[in-house]
């Protein structure tokens, strides 16, 4: 499941957060850049205010002198705050430091913060593992240049959390993100999603909270409580006869028509070494929602496409047919999608085409569901 974290700089931001569903207050200053943090003095008025309703965050900024890093995160901690976050620096020491916060790191949960846009060095996940970190975040350091999925694919967003999730870091994405990017994303499975701009009045980072743009994209996130409920409540109309099983009717087609990219693929010797141009037809039947023009009623082509570059990602693949199954069980992740038809089509061995078309269906199983 993937938390929200909300970024608020004051009290009352955060029972905005807290009243719209955010799982985590995280308490920053974005008039001071991506990372900048509030006094000591606001801090713990927030973790008052929030009084143990939810876990709550801090930002420290890191003193250049390691030696006085570790006094600096123990007074954040002093507020009663969960979490800790810190920019981890790219310099020679990053190494001490996180050495330095091991002691640290058995007290209150430290999660450091690398850059997307500045060169991260994934090279240190394992040292902040093994100073007993409870994660890292991947963020952008210049909020006006561009978001998070503009500075890296979603291919090596989820190379980042799965290699979290092999040292047993927790994982967090955030950088200038907007509502469309979540269920993009989400299919990287990261343990957190941040936010600032995105809960502001039109995306701006230094307003205050909007509780509309808020509850927003605490809709997109789906929980775990979203999903017993719907799927219970879907098979017991369909026990008693109330509504056909998912996938017979009220659903659209969202679509990947003629979409043409340089893939590794083929099982013949002279394939391998170098791309040849593949097609995907992609159909999706999703669940119709009640149309609204916002992100709540929409299920994006863009994840779609994302699936591709995922899969592509992995190196040379010898049979389209592996391709077609793997888009299609990508696809059937997302819960409002009842089924998917797959075409994927070499272009460059015979006059025309050569393909596979495979077509694969959601099928409920009633046993998860628990009788009253």
């Amino acid at each position: 499941m993937t938390l929200m974290l909300a970024s608020v700089l004051s009290r009352e931001e955060a029972e905005v957060a807290l009243a719209h569903g955010a799982d985590i207050i995280d308490c920053k200053d974005p008039a001071r850049g991506a990372l900048g943090a509030l006094s000591l003095a606001q801090v713990a008025d927030i973790v008052a205010a929030i009084d143990g309703r939810l876990p709550v965050s801090a930002v420290v900024d890191l003193p250049h002198d390691a030696a006085h890093a570790r006094r600096a995160f123990e007074e954040a901690a002093e507020t009663g705050v969960d979490y800790i976050k810190f920019a981890l620096p790219q310099t020679p020491d990053a190494g001490e430091i996180i050495a330095r916060l091991a002691p640290v790191a058995q007290k209150v949960k430290l999660v450091a913060v690398l850059f997307a846009d500045l060169a991260p060095a994934f090279e240190h996940l394992p040292a902040l593992a093994l100073a007993g970190f409870h994660g890292a975040m991947l963020d952008t350091a210049h909020k006006g240049k561009g978001r998070l999925i503009d500075m890296m694919s979603v291919g090596a967003l989820s190379e980042f959390t799965a290699r979290c999730r092999e040292l047993r870091l927790a994982a967090g994405l955030a950088g200038a993100l907007e509502p469309p990017d979540v269920p993009r994303l989400l299919v990287t499975g990261p343990d957190v999603l941040g936010f600032r701009g995105a809960l502001c009045a039109q995306g701006d980072r230094r307003a205050g909270l909007d509780a509309a743009a808020t509850a927003l994209i605490r809709d997109l996130i789906p929980t775990r409580s979203d999903k017993i409920e719907t799927l219970a409540a879907e098979w017991a109309l369909i026990a008693r006869g109330y509504i056909e099983p998912p996938g017979l009717n009220e659903t659209d087609c969202v679509f990947l028509h003629d979409y043409v990219v340089p893939v590794e693929v083929g099982a013949y010797a002279h394939e391998y070494g170098h791309t040849q141009r593949v097609r995907f037809n992609v159909d999706a039947e999703v669940a119709r929602l009640d149309v609204t023009d916002d992100m709540r009623s929409v299920f994006s082509y863009d994840v779609i496409m994302d699936a591709i570059k995922v899969i592509l990602s992995g190196g040379h693949i010898a049979m389209v047919e592996t391709i077609a199954e793997r888009l299609a069980e990508s696809v059937l992740l997302h819960e409002r999608v009842r089924s998917v038809t797959v075409q994927v089509e070499k272009l460059d061995v015979a006059p025309g085409a050569v393909g596979v078309k495979i077509r694969r269906e959601r099928h409920p199983d009633p046993r998860r569901i628990k009788p009253n």
